[in-house]
């Protein structure tokens, strides 16, 4: 009989370790894949930046053509201004949408002005914005695909019973508004 219960306690002891060695792995599997979230945020605000840097270039080459458009170049600036201030992720994609709206504008008004699209420095600009929105976008959709993963990750078995446990919530998307999902009209 003591050898019996001897043999049952090795098997609950061997299965507790099991469960807390899943346990262990579980909640160390959706660290990682909430840290991936912070990283490829981290990398959109870093994309950001060097736009955010390039805009008061674009803007006094632009100003320098269209001294009279002073509207535009007050909504350029009103819209970095609240790109800089932007803490979450949802302001930071309000403000990104104010600021891609204000750029447009700004494109609209370049192209009133033959002599600056022919700017060696305006297309020069022109051309290092096009390519730091292609980064953005690249570094969009690695955010998404990370919360994707970490959501998923949280919201289906087992791993919803340690999100529970641990106080896991699910993370947001970076969306594009409505206004974005429209044709766009080219310069």
């Amino acid at each position: 009989m003591t050898m019996f219960l001897l043999f049952g306690f090795e098997i609950i002891g061997v299965g507790l370790a099991i469960l807390f060695l899943f346990v262990i792995l579980s909640y160390n599997s959706i660290i990682s894949k909430r840290n991936q979230i912070s990283n490829a945020f981290a990398g959109i605000d870093t994309i950001l930046k060097k736009r955010f840097d390039l805009i008061p270039n674009l803007v006094e080459t632009v100003k320098g053509y269209a001294k009279h458009e002073q509207s535009v170049f007050e909504n350029v600036t009103k819209a970095r201004a609240a790109m800089l201030g932007a803490g979450t992720i949802s302001d930071k994609v309000k403000a990104d949408d104010m600021l891609s709206g204000a750029l447009k504008s700004l494109f609209a008004v370049a192209e009133n002005y033959p002599e600056l699209k022919a700017n060696e420095n305006f297309l020069h600009l022109q051309r290092t914005l096009a390519e730091i929105e292609e980064q953005i976008s690249a570094a969009r959709r690695f955010h998404n695909s990370s919360v994707l993963e970490y959501n998923n990750a949280i919201q289906t078995f087992p791993g919803n019973l340690f999100a529970t446990l641990f106080g896991f919530k699910s993370e947001v998307f970076f969306q594009i508004t409505n206004s974005e999902r429209e044709v766009p009209k080219t310069f």
